[in-house]
């Protein structure tokens, strides 16, 4: 069973508690101050490939997102829909909004090589040759990342956007697949500037494990 949105209105968002997907929207919303609802799908036990789930996403993965009588669905989909609803952590100007849209297209060919990498170490191990070649891909996005932090605090310029939402949250786990962020200093000090901001939780502290209504003061 999976939870209903309280309203129409109101944006509810179905999630799993490991998943960095889950993470890029929630954190989203945590830093934004949002009021919104979380419903918990539990990829252990099979929700996702329910077809109540399914109903909701035909895919069978998480997150999606109901809000207005709309379901959005893919994680980077989702990030561009608030920031077109909320109007928080858009680009300043038509060219920077675009810059952020191009960074999470890039994020989706490129660090997702970080989250194949810890989802082997951490759930299902890939043949050797497999991370073999995502390891490689994985660290050149990384160090992509650490090159263009270099000289400006965020990746669109002097103020967070959702292009740095979406590309911390998915390698967020990047220790649990084996990748040391000191390696990449201008990368970590990014990492804490996005830490830094009100509201930023990690995965394990923000996504709860049950439904659960958020209401920030």
């Amino acid at each position: 069973m999976i939870g209903e949105p309280v309203s129409a209105d109101r944006f509810t968002l179905y999630g799993s508690f490991t998943s960095s997907s889950s993470y890029k929207p929630m954190l989203y919303l945590a830093l934004a101050r949002v009021p919104f609802s979380f419903r918990t799908v539990n990829l252990k036990t099979g929700v996702q490939n329910s077809p109540e789930y399914l109903a909701v996403n035909r895919w069978g993965v998480v997150p999606s997102l109901k809000h207005k009588g709309l379901t959005i669905l893919q994680s980077n989909v989702i990030l561009d829909y608030l920031a077109r609803e909320t109007g928080i952590f858009e680009g300043r100007t038509e060219a920077a909004k675009w810059d952020a849209r191009s960074w999470l297209s890039w994020e989706a060919d490129h660090i997702t090589a970080v989250a194949r990498v810890r989802h082997s170490a951490r759930f299902r191990k890939m043949h050797d040759e497999v991370i073999a070649e995502f390891r490689p891909r994985a660290e050149a996005a990384l160090s992509f990342v650490d090159k263009t932090v270099t000289d400006q605090p965020f990746l669109v310029g002097d103020y967070m956007t959702i292009a740095d939402i979406g590309c911390w949250g998915r390698m967020v786990f990047m220790a649990e697949g084996g990748f040391e962020i000191s390696n990449w200093p201008h990368l970590e000090a990014w990492a804490a500037r996005i830490k830094a901001m009100p509201g930023f939780a990690l995965p394990y502290d923000l996504i709860p494990s049950k439904d659960r209504e958020f209401d920030p003061a």
